[in-house]
Formats: structure tokens, sequence, C-alpha cells
């Protein structure tokens, strides 16, 4: 894949590549033909179902016309709900293949869905993106420096430690103002509302691929942290404030929409109505650092594709990581969801800086192509992604996959800090730029935050040629370039 140095994992398919989120299975396949009095089965539940023994249930995503449609052909059939997703009209249930197979001719009954597993696919990196000098330089509409202050982030991932150096405010307070868990498939009495709160002082990055999330957080909106050595960090977005979402110890679909789901229903107050948005600012971009093992066909009836659409349509922008698996352009291998031409819905290449900041650095090996000839399969942009250093742990796994562990400013910081690589990494310095963009207008919809984004950035060379496509200039591997903050936010308040 890459050098020794990039972490082994998975993201788009090859390896948690320095930990990346990256979904095993092919779960956005093209859904299998049905006869018109039926509804069409997603070709991954189709594989699964053929499968499975009579009397062994499984769960589904039901999608109806709207959810009490959906509710009634899980009451018909007899499954048993797991969780709903209201606003799109999808209950999750968990049934036998015939239950799943009766459902399909249930009134109101348009999609079924399979809940398909998922794995998890900074130093000179702000100065490549322009992002420390926006920092320094602009001013958004509230007046303070551009850092992304008044905006929360939330980030989708294996789960995040609080209390980590990175992560603290200057008062001891911590970056995270809101920390939950997914619980949807604990064998437990089913819940209308899967993810729940913990206590914000909670570490709920502990599991097989614990600190990623913590890596993916520190990048996003890392406070301005001097190392051991003296090595000056900070984030992305190093004043926005973080809502982390862990996706729970079981790594499926269901865990990850659950949580997209929960932004769409509470973006305005992630804290609650009750709290401030001076203490607990509404969320204005998602970070998802997850997908399909080697690419897959964009899924539009996707409950994913349906939920960061109603996002988009609610203001809040949607960032992917394109993927690990490399390729040569025959054929696409980016990220299923990440391909969905909606406004605001952006999908990242991996750029590589050369740890020296400069803005005419390449394409990282690793980071997922689209097909050549299909450029609706294309990143939209690219960057940094490569040897990215942030917040770790030196005893979780993807933090100990990394070969640069730097102590953190205090003397029991040992380890905290570790640079590790994949498009997990060049997907959250865009939602932090995107919390920055938000910062200096806040009445942008993500459609423009993603059009200033994309129709400024830095054409670096490396790579396949750009081309002229239905009025953006771009290309098969790193999209329409580096992305580049100061003229972002430049072109973002000419609009």
């Amino acid at each position: 894949m890459h050098r020794f140095r990039r972490a082994v994992g998975v993201v788009g398919g090859a390896a948690l590549v320095a930990g990346v989120l990256a979904t095993a299975s092919p779960a956005t396949a093209s859904p299998t033909t049905a006869s018109p009095s039926l509804a069409p089965v997603q070709q991954f539940l189709a594989q699964q179902l053929g499968g499975l023994a009579a009397a062994v249930p499984t769960e589904v995503l039901v999608h109806g016309t709207d959810v009490a449609a959906a509710r009634a052909a899980v009451a018909a059939t007899g499954m048993a709900t797991v969780t709903e997703f209201e606003r799109i009209g999808v209950v999750v249930a968990r049934g036998t293949a015939a239950q799943v197979e009766a459902a399909r001719s249930e009134p109101g009954i348009t999609y079924l869905e399979g809940n398909a597993p998922i794995e998890f696919a900074d130093s000179t990196s702000n100065l490549a993106t322009r992002g420390a000098e926006a920092a320094t330089t602009l001013t958004g509409a509230d007046g303070q420096a551009l850092d992304g202050s008044g905006v929360s982030v939330a980030v989708i991932d294996s789960g995040v430690d609080p209390l980590h150096p990175y992560l603290r405010d200057p008062d001891g307070g911590s970056a995270v103002v809101a920390n939950l868990k997914s619980v949807c498939l604990v064998e437990s009495a089913p819940t209308p509302d899967c993810v729940v709160p913990v206590p914000g002082v909670v570490d709920t990055d502990t599991l097989s691929v614990g600190g990623h999330g913590t890596h993916v957080n520190g990048i996003v909106a890392g406070r301005p942290t001097t190392l051991a050595d003296g090595t000056r960090l900070q984030g992305a977005a190093p004043g926005a404030s973080l809502v982390s979402i862990s996706t729970g110890a079981v790594l499926l679909i269901v865990g990850a929409d659950s949580a997209l789901n929960w932004v769409l229903e509470n973006h305005e107050h992630p804290c609650g109505e009750g709290v401030s948005a001076e203490v607990c600012p509404p969320i204005k971009v998602t970070n998802n650092s997850y997908g399909p093992s080697g690419g897959g066909a964009f899924d539009p009836q996707s409950a994913t594709v349906k939920l960061q659409r109603a996002l988009a349509d609610e203001g809040v922008v949607t960032v992917w990581a394109a993927g690990n698996d490399g390729g040569d352009g025959s054929a696409s291998l980016t990220n299923p969801p990440g391909q969905d031409p909606t406004g605001g819905i952006i999908s990242v290449a991996s750029y590589f800086d050369e740890a020296t900041g400069t803005r005419d650095g390449a394409v990282s090996e690793f980071s997922s192509r689209g097909a050549a000839t299909d450029a609706s399969t294309w990143p939209d942009l690219s960057a940094p992604g490569e040897d990215i250093t942030s917040s770790c742990r030196l005893y979780l796994p993807i933090c100990a996959t990394g070969l640069q562990p730097q102590n953190g400013p205090g003397l029991l910081d040992v380890g905290t800090f570790n640079t590790i690589s994949g498009t997990s990494m060049a997907a959250p310095h865009v939602a932090g730029i995107v919390a920055q963009l938000f910062q200096a207008d806040p009445t942008a919809t993500p459609a423009e935050v993603e059009a200033a984004l994309v129709g400024t950035a830095h054409r670096y060379t490396d790579g396949a040629d750009y081309q002229a496509v239905d009025g953006r200039t771009t290309s098969y591997d790193k999209g329409a370039g580096l992305v580049d903050v100061v003229a972002a936010v430049e072109a973002l308040l000419a609009r």
C-alpha cells in the first residue's frame, strides 16, 4: 500500500490505512431486480438472506413511503423493531429471511436494505491548506479569529478520549461538548433512539479499533499545542466544538446511520434545548471516515444517502473519506456515499505535503481513484492525509500502529501523539475547514460551501490531468485539487 509508517487498518478496502474507517462489505451495491409488485432488495441483503438458516434472524432496514408504512410492514410480518429513522421513513427491524421476503409485498414498502459491517478506513498540513493562515489573518462574521468558533462538527467514528491534552481548552474544559454512543444492536429492549449520551469525561474510544476516532477528532479541532520536543500543532479548526458519536462495539452500518439520524434530529441543539449555542453550537458538518472496501455502486435508495440529503436540506454538510484502495482509473474504488452529486456532500482524496507544507506535493498512492470514464465517481477535492500527527494513546490499537510517537506538553503525556495516514485523515481536515467557512458566513448553504471549496482548490500537478466536467475542473484521482481555505472564504463572501 504505502510506506511502512502508514498503519494497517481498513479504509475503502485495504486496511485501516493508518486508522481509516471502511465498510468491509458492499453495503451500497446495486439493488436486485424485483417484480413491479415487490419492493427491491439491496444486493448485500439478498446475498445475506440466501445463506441464512430458516430460523436465524438478521437486521434489515425497512424503507417505506413514510415511517407509518414501514412500521405497519414490520408489525404485519412479525419482525421485531430495533430502532427508527423517522424523518426518512425507515424502521430497522430484526427478522428471518421469510419475514423479510414477506415485507416486500406490504403496502408502501419501497426498499429493503441490509445491515452491512463497517470497518474504520498535522503540523505542516495546515500550511498546505492555508488553514493556519486563515486562522491568523481572517475573522468570521462574529469578529473572532477564523478558527471554527461557534460551529460544532459531528465526528462519527470509533469514539473519543475527551480528556486528551490536544482536546483541552485553556480553561481546562474539553473541545468535546457532547459525547454520545450508538448502542442500536445491544441485545436489550428495542429503543427508538439508539444514540445515547454518556458522561463528558468518559473515553468511548476503547474498542478493537480504538484510537482512530481520537486521532480524527484532533485533526478537526485540536487546540494549539506545543509538544515536548517543541513541535507546534493545531487542528484544522482549533476553535470549533466537537460532538463525538461512537459507532459502538458492533461495527455495522445501522450504528453509523443511527449517528447520522441523530444529527438530523438534533443538529440545532446537540446538547439539548436548554443549552445555549455559545456553550454548545449547532452542528454544521459531519465527518465520516468509513466506507465500503473496494468502493462500490452509488445507491440513492440507501438510508445513508437519504439521511445525508435530508441533512443538506437542513444546512448540514456531510464529508466523506474517499477510501484507501488506490487504483489506476480503470474502475471506481471511491466511497459510494461520497459520490452523491447533491451539493454539500463532499468526497475527499488524500494529498501528501511531503512534511514541508508544500502546495505542490502528490496525491497519495493509497487514495482511492474513481473510474476515469465516469466523473460521477471522482473525489471532489484533496486534503492532507499522509503522515498526519494528531492525538493518540500508545496503548490503543490504531495509535500503536504509528511509528512516530511523540510526547505531549505535560509530564504525564507520554506517547499522546502519533503520525499515521489515510483518507480518514484527509476528510477531517475538510470538515474543520467547513466549520471555518460557516463561521465566515453563517448564512451559506451546504451547496455554496462546497462550490467555494471546489471552485478555489489549488490545482497541484501530480497525478491525472484535470478535465472540464459540468462546469468544474476536476480529475479522477484528486478531484479539483488541494483545498485552499483563504481562497474559499474569499469566494464564499463574494458570491
